[in-house]
């Protein structure tokens, strides 16, 4: 009776239900300090993507001490493949999760709840589609990448299991990001640690035990995932009284079909067409034979490890920037930026120095000592990664913060120039310089993509300004 009474006094009179709707464990961050409020929502998102560096390292070790080289080599060939399709899926969830954001920030329940019911009727469409097409084109496309022929079978045999477990992708990312909209970013870092855990045992069970090889390793990652997004859902539904919905709230609604596909999809195309660039340089990659590929593997593993602050600052700026968008403050999304960048830049040159000294020492989780000209390729592409690391902040705060104000199409275009410079990296520089050459295309593709993007930001900010009013700018410091 309560939820029919606001819905009607909503529907006559156009305003919105009071903020008291809100459950417990949200976090509005339209009002108090933004370096305050971001670092409470950075931390557990931190932790979270640690957690989740944290089970895919496992596997590599594993892969790497148990089955060898070649195997190793042969998941580290699908790393492009797997960030062109299940990032996409991650986009299209997080823009998903852009009006939900939004809408929380206008303080506008009821459409907050029908863009969650929308948004998870086109996550199944998507998740069935994909699944099918991925599982039938992923052989031909790792013949297509020239992935060498002693590691090809292994890199089917994982990254096809992976593919099958795109629904749960979808499941945790869709509910993690619903969760992470309404300013809670613990929730999701519970069941993390929960899933990284299962995810360890079930490595060495189905690795050392089973003796399942590669395949082991990603039906490890595809239940524990799995798990995570179902404990989350049930989670969800229980907690948050925010998003009990009606049956009518639930409903299909085309025109809000429209705009999360608007939001949707050109965030995931944002993941999948800077992957496109990895596809290519991954490629090149192939050409210099196991050994270099086994090298990047390992240094890229280390590299995502290191980089999942930047990664946790990004997912930051979405939701605060989706809140204060919603609540037309932007004063606050100004000083949350500088805030952010501050935070960025400190780590950048914390992550540097640890790199720099103890690389060699961290590698040795994936590789024998023995194994000398490897670790020392896996230290260099360490390096030179990490002496660009904040310009790869910039990247992940500007567009991530622009994709919440609802700009998602021009995270689309910082994206393509991601493309373009790993691409131009791939069929240029690296048969000319060889492995520098792969040690310097991410850098090449994060200046690239700042130099669209921060020219961006301020043209968005000049235009909301005179859309909205120098008066209100005034108001809302």
């Amino acid at each position: 009776m309560k939820r029919d009474r606001e819905m009607k006094a909503e529907n006559s009179s156009g305003s919105k239900p009071e903020a008291k709707e809100t459950s417990s464990g949200t976090r509005d961050m339209t009002t108090g300090s933004p370096a305050k409020l971001m670092l409470g929502f950075f931390f557990p998102m931190l932790l979270g993507m640690l957690f989740q560096q944290f089970y895919n390292m496992v596997d590599t070790i594993i892969v790497g001490k148990y089955l060898g080289v070649n195997a190793l080599a042969a998941v580290g060939t699908t790393g492009s493949i797997n960030f062109m399709v299940i990032g996409f899926c991650m986009g299209v969830c997080n823009g998903f999760a852009i009006p939900v954001a939004q809408k929380f920030g206008e303080k506008n329940y009821r459409q907050l709840r029908k863009f969650v019911a929308n948004g998870a009727w086109l996550s199944i469409a998507f998740a069935v589609v994909m699944t099918v097409a991925v599982c039938v084109l992923c052989r031909d496309i790792l013949v297509w990448m020239n992935t060498p022929e002693d590691i090809i079978d292994g890199a089917y045999d994982y990254i096809f299991v992976i593919f099958l477990g795109i629904p749960a992708t979808y499941l945790y990312n869709m509910v993690s990001g619903v969760i992470r909209s309404l300013g809670d970013s613990k929730t999701p870092l519970y069941f993390l640690v929960i899933s990284s855990v299962i995810n360890i045992v079930l490595d060495v069970y189905m690795i050392v035990v089973l003796k399942m090889g590669v395949a082991g390793a990603a039906w490890a990652t595809v239940i524990a995932q799995a798990g995570s997004g179902i404990g989350c859902l049930v989670f969800m539904k229980k907690r948050y009284e925010v998003l009990h919905m009606t049956r009518e709230e639930a409903q299909p609604d085309r025109d809000m079909m429209r705009v999360l596909f608007g939001m949707g999809v050109p965030m995931g195309l944002q993941y999948s067409i800077t992957a496109i660039g990895s596809v290519i340089l991954q490629t090149a990659v192939n050409g210099l034979g196991s050994m270099a590929v086994a090298a990047v593997t390992a240094g890229s593993k280390i590299g995502m490890f290191f980089c999942c602050p930047f990664d946790a600052l990004g997912s930051t700026m979405a939701t605060y920037g989706g809140q204060n968008i919603g609540a037309k403050k932007l004063d606050r999304i100004s000083k949350g930026l500088k805030a952010a960048v501050w935070m960025g830049a400190g780590y950048s040159v914390i992550a540097l120095a640890v790199l720099s000294l103890f690389g060699p020492t961290i590698s040795l989780l994936f590789l024998d000592a023995g194994q000398e000209e490897i670790l020392g390729q896996v230290q260099q592409f360490l390096v030179i990664n990490a002496a660009f690391y904040f310009p790869l902040a910039l990247v992940n705060i500007v567009r991530f913060l622009i994709q919440g104000m609802g700009y998602s199409k021009l995270a689309v275009l910082a994206g393509v120039c991601e493309m373009f410079a790993r691409s131009l990296a791939g069929f240029c520089l690296v048969p000319v310089i060889g492995y520098v050459a792969v040690c310097l295309s991410s850098p090449l593709a994060w200046i690239a993509a700042d130099l669209f993007l921060v020219p961006s930001y301020f043209k968005i900010m000049r235009r909301l300004k005179r859309q909205w009013g120098e008066a209100q700018g005034r108001a809302v410091r």
